[in-house]
Parts: structure tokens; sequence; C-alpha cells
């Protein structure tokens, strides 16, 4: 198959993990007193470790058995009946491998462009609430991730393109970037919005986070990093700390928000050309601490205002530090 469609069958596969995934934890664990204890293991091991999972992928280079192995994994943690935290460890792992296998492959083969990074991290949002909202899908989202699986074992290694990444630059740049994807989780975490409430809402503010995420790569090619960063962060920051009661500018700052995700990966790869892996798996790592200490405060008014514009100020400053010096 040609690099488009690996990218595509990734992308496919990406929403099918994170929705069974979350159908697993949501339907086979959602019974059991120990859930909130099974859903910060399984988020902990999904996330934090994909740092470590990068390093491991970009020594060892066999991102399609990876990817394979990855999907079987969460696969069998769905359907085997073994206990609530082998489950969860199964499919935390398998969800860690994944997408470090997964944006490996992209990175590698994106040909300098960050749209291809759009397009693959976009697809889980939409698992994730499938799966959360309706975890009666697990079965079919596990035999299609089957069929993901043996579809990627098919494919040839990813290569990098000549045109991938530069030199390397300072380790200053991926640490300020990683830095600011937490400082950003936690000013984004700490927002409650109320108008939240039910399936419709979860799966509109759902659309707008996918169209961010998507339209952010495209973005950036078109206009450049600096240019993205500006006409996103800034609405958005105004939109959520100002306006998270009313849905209509949630919304949209949830869309203009996640305009930056694969712009930030894509500066942090330029950065570490060498290590696509752990380029890509310390934005995750960083996110989860990030995402936890947000939903901890209990900030109110002016407190929250200010904590949600620091945050996201910060990470503008951090985007224009590292476009200015790659």
């Amino acid at each position: 198959m040609r690099p488009d469609r690996r990218l595509w069958l990734n992308a496919a596969a990406h929403l099918l993990v994170d929705g069974l995934c979350a159908a697993t934890v949501f339907g086979r664990l959602g019974g059991s007193a120990d859930l909130p204890a099974l859903i910060l293991l399984y988020n902990t091991l999904a996330f934090s470790t994909q740092c470590l999972v990068g390093l491991a992928a970009d020594r060892l280079k066999h991102d399609r058995t990876a990817a394979a192995v990855s999907m079987l994994c969460i696969v069998t943690g769905y359907a085997l009946p073994v206990p609530g935290w082998l489950r969860v460890g199964l499919i935390g792992l398998g969800n860690s491998m994944f997408h470090v296998s997964g944006g490996r492959m992209t990175l590698l083969e994106s040909r300098g462009k960050a749209w291809p990074l759009g397009v693959f991290v976009a697809p889980g949002s939409v698992g994730l609430t499938l799966g959360t909202v309706w975890p009666g899908l697990g079965c079919a989202f596990a035999a299609l991730l089957a069929l993901c699986a043996v579809l990627s074992l098919l494919l040839p290694e990813a290569e990098a393109d000549a045109e991938g990444g530069r030199e390397g630059a300072s380790l200053l740049i991926p640490v300020l970037l990683t830095l600011a994807v937490a400082v950003r989780a936690v000013g984004g975490s700490a927002v409650s919005f109320p108008w939240k409430t039910g399936a419709q809402s979860a799966l509109l503010l759902t659309g707008f986070v996918f169209a961010g995420k998507l339209l952010g790569g495209f973005l950036s090619d078109r206009i450049g990093a600096r240019k993205t960063a500006w006409i996103s962060i800034l609405p958005a920051a105004v939109l959520i700390a100002f306006c998270a009661s009313w849905a209509a500018p949630s919304l949209l700052g949830q869309l203009a928000l996640n305009l930056t995700m694969p712009v930030t990966l894509w500066l942090i790869w330029r950065a570490m050309p060498d290590a696509p892996g752990l380029a890509f798996g310390l934005t995750a790592s960083a996110l989860w601490p990030g995402m936890i200490t947000g939903q901890l405060m209990t900030l109110t008014g002016p407190a929250l205002w200010i904590c949600v514009l620091f945050s996201f100020g910060f990470g503008l400053w951090a985007i224009m530090y590292a476009e200015r010096r790659l």
C-alpha cells in the first residue's frame, strides 16, 4: 500500500483503539467497585508510558509489528474474561504502544508536512466519545480492530522521508514545548462546561474537537505554525476563560484550541527528527499530569480566568519561541 493508505488505516485504527478502550472501561468494567482506581491506572498506563515506549520504538523500528501487537492486546483485553487490573493493563499498554507506533509512522512519512498528524490524531476523540457513550459498540470495535491488525502486518515498514526533519535543535525546544502541553492542559481542564450534559452535547463537543485537530495541520502547512498559533490560542483563551457557560462560544473555543495539537507535535519532531517515537510520546506523557492537575483545581471567577489565560499564553509563547529557532 502507498503511504497515504497507511495513514488512513492508522487513522481508522486510532478511532477503534480509543473506542474499544473506552468501551472496555465503561462496559466490561462498568460495574466494578474499583472503577475509579481502574480508570486512573488505565490513563496512567495509556498516557504516561508513551515517552518510554517512544524511546524503545526509535531503537527497535518495527512499527507495523508494534501497531498490530498493540491492537491485538486491546482486543484481548476486551474479549477475554480476565481480572480487572489485567484487563486494564492490556488495554492501557496497548493504547500507549499503538499511539507511539502509529504516530511514528505518520511522522516518518509526513514529507515534512503537519497535515498527516492532524489526520492521524483527530479520530481518537471520536472513538473515545463513542466508546464512552455507547460501550455496547465494543464487539464491533473489537472485530474491526482485529482486521486492522492484520492489514497493518501487510504494510511495509515506514522509512524516513528526505524532507522529514532538519538536523535537530537545542533540547530546550522539545522540553519547552512539552512543558507547554502540560501547562495548557492545566488551564483547559480547570474549566467546567455546565451545558455539557447527555450524549448529544458530548457528541457535539467531540465534533468540534475533531475538526480542530484535523484542520490544524492543514492550516499550519498553509500559513505557518506561528500564524496558526496566534489565530487559535488567543481566541481559545478568551472563549474558554470567559464564555464556558454558553455552548456556542465554548465549542468555538475548543475548535480553536485543538488547532494547535498537530502544530505542537510537528514542532517537537522538527527539533528532534532522529527520535520520532519519543517526539510523539512526549506530548501525551505531559498531557496526563496536566489534565489531572487541572481537574483537581476548584478555581472560579478571576482566579480561573488568570489560570486559563496564563496557561494558554505560555503555550503561545513556547510555539513562537520554537518556530523562530527551527
